[in-house]
Parts: structure tokens; C-alpha cells; sequence
């Protein structure tokens, strides 16, 4: 009999699936319960570890998330958003812990999300990195120091493949700023200047999204004051940190009540 927590991978095709299916294998205190893929997959019904190239690991890949989800505790979703908001709702009907890295959710999507919340833990963040999470309060805590005297810039850098801009990331560190200085973001988010745009407006919250290669993921966000620059950042090299910290929330997630959750509950990041 299996024992520990028993997790499911969505998309476990995709390049972050196979990582989050190697992190929850390595993972003390956790099984691989099944893993899905997008139905007509060559993957499916084939045996995991045979379909990833190497030896069988008794794990038969499902097209079906319904029947992987029943015999599960948790879903780690690091898939698309019109695919999340489907596997939220078989989440919540089976009452499983939620853990999403999905990014690019519209206020359609997060409605949804909202409402599964009601029945299902759901753990959501565009970044499941610890020091991207430490590096999120260290933002709000300078943000509310510093305070509007300082011209607040978010700049991210990722592959050329990424389809979101900005990321997950870089506007989970503008709302913090944003809570930091009591505002809302979408009062004071400025994205994509280009031509005669005039002066910087107080307040800004100024975004820049570069794409190129294979950059994993950096962020730096930039206060700008008379005389002088406060910078904080990340660098990622590994997307294995990803995969871990989202293991690490589907194990949190056990016994918890339904609700929405986010990184910082499960790291304990109250500064």
C-alpha cells in the first residue's frame, strides 16, 4: 500500500509536467497517484516512464482527469488557464488540494477559480520559488518605507517561447508594491512605452517584459529615487525550484480548510 500524500500532474508532457512528475517522485512523504495529458496524446495509455524514455514506473498515463483526480489528495496544474478552470471544478468535487502555476488568468478565469475555492484548498501563484516569495515581501515592506518618492520599475526577462507578458512574477511584484503604497495596480500599472509618452506620471508602476533565448526567469524591481537606486532580484537557473515549491504546497495543503491560498501562507512569509 502506497503511503504519504498521493499527487497527480496535469500536462505531464509539457517540459514543467515531466519536472513537477521528478519533483513529487523525490519528494519524502509523497507518491506520483497518475498523471494526464490533453486527450488524442500519444502519451496516453502508455506507462509514464516508458512515454518520458526510460524505465516503467507502474504509472499509466490518462487522458481522463476525473479518474486520475479520484484516487488522489492533489493536483499540481501548471497547465493553461482554459484548462485550470476545468480542473478546478473536478477539484473541487473531489475535494483534492488545487496547487496552480498556471499564469496568464484573466478575472474570468480567477472567478471561476473563486468559486471552487469554496469547496477545494486552492494554492495559486504565478511563482512557486521561495526566494521569488521572499523576494515579493522584501518588495512590499520597500515599497511602503520608501514610500511614492520613488519611481517603482518591474523588468523580467524569460525565453523566447513564453507567451504571457508580463509574467506571473512581475505582476505579483507590482501588486505588492502596490499594497505596499495603499494603491491598486491598475490604477498605477504603466506597460509597453513606446513614441512620445511624456513624462513618467507619480506613481507609476512601470513594467518591462524581455524575451530571448533560454532565460529561465529573472526579475528585478527598481526604486528610483533623487540621488539614488534601490534594486531587488531573482535569478532562476533551475526550473526544478518551481516544480519542488509546488509540491511543497500540495503537501501543506492537507487537512487545511477550502479556500484560496497563496505561497506566502504556505512559506509562512508574514514579515
Amino acid at each position: 500500500m502506497e503511503k504519504g500524500v498521493g499527487i497527480a500532474v496535469v500536462g505531464a508532457a509539457g517540459r514543467m509536467g515531466r519536472m513537477l512528475v521528478a519533483a513529487v517522485e523525490e519528494a519524502p512523504g509523497a507518491y506520483l497517484s497518475g498523471a494526464t495529458v490533453r486527450p488524442g496524446h500519444p502519451w496516453a495509455g502508455q506507462d509514464l516512464g516508458e512515454a518520458m524514455g526510460g524505465a516503467p514506473v507502474g504509472v499509466k498515463v490518462d487522458d481522463d482527469a476525473l479518474e486520475v483526480f479520484a484516487r488522489s489528495q492533489a493536483v499540481l496544474d501548471f497547465t493553461t488557464p482554459e484548462a485550470t478552470v476545468g480542473f478546478a471544478e473536478l477539484a473541487a468535487q473531489a475535494r483534492l488540494t488545487h496547487v496552480i502555476g498556471t499564469t496568464g488568468l484573466e478575472p474570468a478565469h480567477l472567478a471561476h477559480l473563486r468559486a471552487a475555492g469554496r469547496h477545494a484548498v486552492i494554492v495559486r501563484s504565478g511563482n512557486m520559488s521561495v526566494g521569488v516569495n521572499l523576494l515579493v515581501e522584501l518588495t512590499r515592506k520597500v515599497a511602503a518605507v520608501l514610500g511614492p518618492d520613488y519611481d517603482i520599475e518591474i523588468v523580467e526577462t524569460h525565453h523566447r517561447h513564453k507567451v504571457d507578458a508580463p509574467s506571473g512574477t512581475a505582476l505579483m511584484l507590482g501588486e505588492a508594491a502596490a499594497e505596499g503604497r495603499g494603491v491598486l495596480l491598475d490604477q498605477a500599472r504603466v506597460a509597453g512605452r513606446d513614441g512620445l509618452t511624456g513624462p513618467r506620471p507619480e506613481g507609476a508602476i512601470g513594467f518591462a517584459s524581455l524575451r530571448g533565448g533560454d532565460v529561465i526567469g529573472e526579475h528585478e524591481v527598481l526604486f528610483a529615487g533623487a540621488g539614488e537606486r534601490v534594486t531587488l532580484g531573482h535569478v532562476a537557473s533551475d526550473r526544478m525550484l518551481f516544480a519542488r515549491g509546488a509540491v511543497r504546497a500540495a503537501l501543506w495543503g492537507q487537512g487545511r480548510a477550502p479556500g484560496e491560498y497563496t505561497m506566502r501562507d504556505v512559506l509562512g512569509l508574514g514579515l
